[in-house]
C-alpha cells in the first residue's frame, strides 16, 4: 500500500500552481508516494468586501492569518499534512504547533507596474490613480511619486488585471512579479485580458524594496511530525531559506505584520549576506522612513538581522 500525503492549499490560481509545483518536486524526490491535494477557503479568500487591513478586525483574524487560518486549522486535525502558501502571506511569528521547515526556490522579488499605457511609472500622469491592497507599496508608491493617489483593489491577479483594463478611473496596478510570471504572464510586457491589454514594468526592486518572503514559496507542518518533515525538509532550497530566515526575523524584531509599512531586500554574495530595510511610520501620508543596509556572514542570518534592527535611523 503506498504511503500518502495530502497538500492543503488555498484555492486562487496562483495557490494552484504553487501547489502543483509542490506536487511535482514530491513527486521527483519520493515517486512512490500516493499525493491528495485538497482545497481550502481562507478567510481572505471569502471576505473580499472588504480591504485586506480591514479583514482581520471584521474576522478577529491576528496578523496575515487570514491567508492561512483555516488551512492550520486542516492540518491541525489531520485533514491535511503539508499546507503550501505563499511565505509573505503568513504571520512573523507561527502559533504553537506549526512549523515553516522548507522553502522552494525563490521567484523575483521584484514589484511591477501594470498600466494601461507602456511606459511604466514614468508614464502615468501627475495625479494618477493606482491600486494596491499592499501597505508597503502603497508607501512605497507615493514614496518615489508623491503625487500619486492609492487605492485599495481586492481579488485574485487574473481579477486584478482586468479590473484595471476595465475601470476608466484607474491608471495602474502594483503586483508581484512572482505571481505574474508563476501565472505564465509576461510581467515586463503586454498582459491580454477580457477587457483589453495591460502593460507591465519592473519596479527594481534596488529603490522599491519587497516584502520581507515576497517570491517565496513556504511548507508548513506541524510540529514534531517527522514523518511529513521529512518530505518537506527534502525540497527546501537552502539558499532561499537563508535569506527568508533573515528577513522573517527582522520582521519579529520589528514587531511588524501586515499593516506594518516595511520592505526588506536580502542578496548572498558568497558567504556575505547583504541585507537592506526600509521602514515607513503607519497612518495617513508617506511619513519619513528609517533605513539601512547591512553585511554579515551568511550562516548566521539571525545574527544579520538583529544587526539590521539596530542600524535603523
Amino acid at each position: 500500500m503506498k504511503e500518502k500525503l495530502i497538500v492543503g492549499t488555498r484555492g486562487s490560481a496562483l495557490a494552484l500552481v504553487q501547489a502543483e509545483m509542490t506536487e511535482a518536486l514530491l513527486r521527483q524526490s519520493f515517486p512512490e508516494l500516493e499525493i491528495v491535494r485538497k482545497v481550502i477557503t481562507t478567510t481572505g479568500d471569502r471576505r473580499t468586501d472588504v480591504s485586506l487591513a480591514q479583514v482581520a478586525k471584521v474576522e478577529g483574524v491576528f496578523d496575515k492569518g487570514v491567508f492561512i487560518k483555516e488551512l492550520e486549522v486542516a492540518l491541525e486535525a489531520g485533514e491535511v499534512d503539508l499546507a503550501v502558501h505563499s511565505l509573505k502571506d503568513m504571520p512573523t511569528v507561527l502559533d504553537e504547533g506549526f512549523e515553516v521547515v522548507a522553502t522552494l526556490e525563490r521567484a523575483p522579488v521584484a514589484d511591477v507596474l501594470v498600466t494601461k499605457q507602456a511606459g511604466g511609472l514614468d508614464a502615468l500622469p501627475i495625479g494618477a490613480k493606482v491600486a494596491s491592497s499592499s501597505c508597503r507599496r502603497q508607501k512605497m508608491l507615493r514614496h518615489l511619486r508623491p503625487d500619486i493617489e492609492m487605492v485599495d483593489i481586492r481579488g485574485n491577479v487574473p481579477t486584478r488585471l482586468r479590473k484595471l483594463a476595465e475601470n476608466p478611473d484607474l491608471d495602474g496596478i502594483l503586483l508581484a512579479e512572482a505571481g505574474l510570471v508563476r501565472l505564465g504572464y509576461d510581467a515586463t510586457g503586454t498582459m491580454s485580458t477580457e477587457a483589453g491589454d495591460v502593460f507591465g514594468q519592473r519596479v527594481e526592486p534596488e529603490t522599491f524594496l519587497p516584502a520581507a518572503g515576497q517570491g517565496a514559496v513556504a511548507l508548513e507542518v506541524r510540529s514534531g511530525d517527522d514523518r511529513v518533515r521529512k518530505f518537506a525538509e527534502a525540497l527546501n532550497h537552502a539558499e532561499t531559506m537563508t535569506r527568508i530566515t533573515a528577513e522573517r526575523e527582522f520582521l519579529r524584531l520589528l514587531n511588524g505584520g501586515c499593516h506594518t509599512p516595511v520592505g526588506v531586500a536580502t542578496q548572498l554574495l558568497g558567504d556575505k549576506l547583504m541585507m537592506e530595510a526600509i521602514v515607513f511610520p503607519e497612518g495617513e501620508g508617506v511619513g519619513v522612513p528609517m533605513q539601512a543596509q547591512v553585511a554579515g556572514a551568511a550562516d548566521q542570518p539571525l545574527l544579520v538581522a538583529e544587526t539590521l534592527f539596530k542600524s535603523l535611523s
